[in-house]
């Protein structure tokens, strides 16, 4: 019943005050009515009228108008009590107590109570400010990290890929000199001693014209085969499957690795740029498989899913600790950095599964429509 007052005798004071110093007191009387029906006395209504000041009219009004507002809620509140003065007491008695309430309620009194309140609630927001600041450095402070780790991770890939370079270059470099060259020389020789027995003796030139014959031969399977390593040409004129097709068959040949390739036909209506990618990301995957995994069979599948393309090179050899080869200071998988490079080009996301006793999946997923930036995705299993 008193809480249920409470909320009323509330209610009507804010509705009072808001009318201005013209307001009809009528409610103010109601409410002294219903006061007296609940049992309330004089000095009930006094202290709930002081909590309503305090909490809920004073904070947040200039100090300048605090004055006429306490005044004007002093006549809701003299107002409510007449009806319980007049039945407990006679008027003289109603007049000192309602002096009484009056000094209680008393200006100073007031005012204080409201800064004060006023003052923990602005504490509160600065402890809120505080914390959000706290929690907005620590969020800047990983985003810094992170910031850090992948600048590291960049400057890592460029001197892995100058190293790389440097050392294609030297191999190149080793075989122009020893393969070709070496043919080269084989030919001139020979040619030189054919001059010599066509002008002498004839015997046995059909011979050595098919040996030196032989030799170009095998200087043009040389020079062939450089160029594809370095660009495959039926990845231009026929299309990723074929290329596919070619280097597995030669990569079977030469490490004994059992590759099984599938992919469906309409990845060839990927742009170049993307059906490249991809080409880089199984030729990388497969070569690591031969330096590193010890694997007797490779799977190589690409396959349409319905928000884009994935290509996996699945092997049944050896597993690594992905995060350890990926992100580890000192790591020296040039590989796996370049394939989520190539990817993250062309809008493409680049995964690596390696599980002890399963081996290693490698994951490129190219999104459909135009290629956007994308990002790396990796989860391994130690």
């Amino acid at each position: 019943m008193k809480a249920k007052f409470s909320r009323r005798y509330q209610s009507a004071l804010l509705a009072y005050l808001k009318q201005g110093p013209k307001a009809s007191l009528h409610p103010a009387h109601g409410m002294g009515r219903r006061a007296l029906a609940a049992g309330l006395k004089t000095l009930d209504i006094a202290k709930l009228h002081e909590q309503i000041l305090v909490t809920r009219v004073l904070p947040g009004r200039p100090a300048g108008k605090r004055a006429s507002v306490i005044r004007q809620a002093g006549a809701f509140f003299t107002e409510a009590i007449t009806p319980i003065e007049k039945i407990h007491r006679s008027a003289r008695e109603a007049a000192r107590h309602l002096n009484k309430i009056v000094e209680m309620l008393s200006q100073r009194t007031v005012e204080l109570a409201a800064s004060n309140l006023e003052l923990k609630q602005e504490i509160v927001q600065r402890k809120v400010v505080e914390m959000a600041l706290k929690k907005s450095e620590h969020h800047y402070g990983e985003l810094l990290e992170q910031s850090d780790r992948l600048q590291e991770q960049l400057r890592q890939l460029s001197r892995q890929i100058l190293s790389a370079q440097e050392e294609e270059r030297r191999e190149i470099s080793r075989e122009l000199h020893d393969v070709i060259a070496q043919t080269l020389t084989g030919i001139n020789v020979r040619l030189a001693a054919l001059a010599r027995e066509a002008a002498t003796n004839t015997k046995g030139l059909d011979r050595n014209i098919a040996r030196t014959q032989r030799l170009v031969e095998k200087s043009v399977d040389i020079v062939h085969r450089f160029a594809r390593e370095l660009r495959p040409a039926v990845l231009d004129d026929l299309g990723l499957i074929p290329a596919l097709h070619s280097f597995v068959k030669i990569f079977s040949q030469r490490t004994r690795i059992h590759v099984h390739l599938k992919a469906f036909a309409a990845v060839e209506q990927l742009d170049t740029a993307r059906r490249t990618v991809l080409f880089r990301v199984a030729q990388e995957a497969l070569t690591n498989v031969a330096r590193h995994a010890q694997a007797g069979h490779v799977e190589v599948s690409i396959q349409k899913l319905p928000e884009g393309i994935c290509m996996k090179i699945k092997d049944d050899g050896k597993s690594f600790q992905v995060d350890r080869v990926l992100y580890g200071k000192g790591s020296k998988r040039l590989g796996l950095l370049g394939m989520r490079e190539r990817l993250e080009m062309v809008g493409g996301h680049f995964g690596v599964e390696s599980v002890q006793g399963k081996g290693t999946t490698i994951i490129a997923q190219l999104p459909n429509g135009k290629a956007a930036r994308g990002g790396g995705i990796v989860n391994g299993t130690r």
